[in-house]
């Protein structure tokens, strides 16, 4: 696993979006995966990544018309145009704003007749398309991702999920501070689908979240903390902001600060043929 740190959270926005344009742009299609696929999160996390890679669409520097997308997340019960669905936020933020087809857009449907057979189709699509390339996430303030609350299982797979207190008093801002409107239930991708995808990519911004990400890097892989199974990911990138690194040991901190300095001075030296975080040559291990 690997830290980034920068200084606003509009700063790990830009590094985020440009880190992923550059992985669309390097991506060589094959007869087996053809399309570049991208995971996708909603929430408050995600929005500078998105303003950003619509910013560098409008610059002509990416193009998302060969790019599929599988979306973490969506609440149960509430229409798919409500003003706090996924499906709305999605395309409001993002999806409209871009050239990306409608078709290659996947997004979990919260009312669908058969919820558990609606979950086993998401994981047969995904793996129709050759798997996610590239995961973008966030984390609760309890380390969750997507919707695998504490205590779910790291080998978890598409599923219902009975959202968590703490996360239905987080999302309660979204609607009108109005507690009884939060869905309390979830269609979410389990922990083991987002560790199925060839990258990981965390964004982590917000003193809020600073506990989370100490509990996350710093402490053991634990279902109580379920994006700490990122650990044990073959490639996974957590950006964050400085007031997310609140409750990280001084140590670990200038540590993973002079390990992004040497990799700047192997970019610099090598260009990014020499460099693993520019997705030119296969990543390595962290």
């Amino acid at each position: 696993m690997r830290l980034t740190i920068r200084d606003t959270k509009e700063e790990v926005g830009s590094h985020i979006a440009d880190y992923i344009v550059r992985r669309i742009n390097k991506f060589v299609p094959t007869e087996e995966h053809p399309n570049f696929v991208l995971g996708l999160p909603t929430g408050s996390s995600p929005l500078p990544v998105y303003r950003r890679l619509v910013e560098l669409y409008k610059e002509g520097k990416v193009s998302f018309k060969d790019v599929i997308t599988f979306n973490m997340d969506e609440y149960v019960g509430i229409p798919r145009d409500h003003p706090e669905s996924y499906h709305t936020f999605m395309f409001k933020n993002f999806f409209s704003l871009i050239d990306i087809d409608p078709k290659n857009t996947h997004i979990l449907d919260g009312n669908a007749e058969d919820l558990y057979a609606e979950c086993e189709q998401y994981e047969i699509e995904i793996k129709k398309v050759g798997g996610i390339d590239l995961f973008l996430g966030g984390i609760g303030a309890d380390g969750h991702i997507a919707f695998n609350e504490p205590g779910s299982s790291l080998k978890s797979r598409t599923r219902i999920k009975t959202l968590a207190y703490e996360t239905i008093i987080d999302n309660c801002r979204f609607f009108n501070n109005d507690l009884a409107a939060v869905p309390r239930m979830a269609l979410t991708v389990g922990v083991a689908t987002v560790m199925d995808a060839k990258e990981v990519v965390l964004i982590v911004t917000g003193a809020n979240k600073a506990l989370a990400l100490s509990q996350m890097i710093e402490g053991g892989v634990c279902h109580m903390v379920t994006a700490s199974a990122l650990q044990s990911h073959p490639w996974a990138l957590v950006v964050c902001d400085e007031d997310a690194t609140a409750e990280l040991r001084v140590k670990t901190v200038k540590y993973f600060k002079s390990i992004e300095k040497v990799q700047n001075e192997v970019e610099a030296k090598y260009g990014e043929q020499g460099s693993w975080r520019m997705g030119v040559a296969k990543p390595t291990a962290a």
